[in-house]
Order: C-alpha cells, then structure tokens, then sequence
C-alpha cells in the first residue's frame, strides 16, 4: 500500500496556492527559454498580482476534472515548479498533464522526472486512469528524456505546430498506460 501518495524521492506535490504560484509564475516567466520550453503562446510579462487573479479565476470555475499542483523539493520545501493533470472526460479514462519547473539550478537533476512519477502514481493507482498523455517540443531534448525515463512513449506528432525563431517545429505527442506504469512497479 502507497503510505503517502504525494512524495517521492525527491520533491513532494501539494496544494496549488494562488498567491504563492502568482510571485513564481511572475519570476519565471521573465525568464524565456523557461516559457519557450513550457507554452506555445507568445512570451509576455504579467505581474504577480495578475497570475493570482487568473489562477483565482480558473478556481472559481468547477473544473472536477483538472487536479492542480505545486512541486517542492523535500530538502528545503522550496517551490521550483507546478504540474496538473486535466481529463476532458472521465469516461474514456486518459488524462493530459503538464509539468513545469522554474528553477533553473533543478533542471536536469531528476526533480522533474520525480514529480512526473508522482503524477502517474496517482493518475493510476488514485483516479484508476487508463492512460496518461502529453505534448512537448521536438526541441526539448531534456524533457523528452525525462518523460521516457517515467514510462512515457512517442506516439506521434503534431508537425509544424509552433513558430520559433524563423523555424517551424513540431509538437511531439507522448503516452504511458496503465499496464505499462504497472510493469515499471514491478
């Protein structure tokens, strides 16, 4: 039996706190290649205050099928990211999640991977889902490598999608089922 569903070796997810997620998300989207890794909308600076507003805004929506996060590391409690899983209906089973970690000192260390073993958790052994999926940009070799590591396979891909730099670049689309997040516990 799993003693606690929310921490890993590494970090531990909790409770999405708007105020806090509004200072971090203002301080990590000033920094470019962060949002460039994270979203295919075009680079803008809001304030604190306004990502608060919004995140609040998403709140006051009913969303029963979007389940929130904050990742902290386990040394220090720090803040360093956010992930959430969205189901667009339940009756299928299959949920998208997105994953972004703003401190840079933590990338490629294995916090990520961390986190996104925690997400799978409890994706399946918490909502019994069927299969978990995901988007990233061909050019994130880092977050590729990390979402093969938790179980994640390249199912296809979206070409041309995003604009940046003068270049086109696709979206890669990545799964894991159940039985496979089963064999990997194994």
């Amino acid at each position: 039996m799993i003693t606690d569903l929310f921490r890993g070796q590494l970090v531990r997810l909790t409770a999405e706190d708007p105020e806090l997620m509004g200072k971090a998300f203002s301080r990590w989207y000033r920094d470019t290649e962060y949002h460039r890794l994270l979203d295919t909308s075009p680079s803008q600076l809001w304030s604190a205050k306004k990502f608060k507003e919004w995140i609040e805004k998403d709140y006051e929506k009913d969303q029963p099928n979007f389940f929130p996060f904050q990742i902290h590391t386990l040394s220090d409690d720090q803040l360093i990211g956010f992930l959430g899983l969205f189901l667009p209906t339940w009756s299928h089973g299959d949920c998208w999640v997105g994953i972004g970690l703003g401190e840079r000192e933590y990338w490629g260390k294995g916090y990520g991977t961390d986190a996104m073993r925690l997400a799978l958790r409890y994706a399946f052994a918490e909502l019994n889902l069927h299969r978990v999926t995901l988007g990233v940009f061909e050019y994130n070799p880092r977050a590729i490598r990390s979402y093969e590591k938790a179980g994640f396979r390249l199912e296809g891909r979206e070409r041309q999608v995003l604009h940046r730099d003068g270049q086109r670049c696709d979206i890669l689309i990545m799964g894991i089922l159940h039985e496979d997040w089963d064999r990997m516990q194994a």
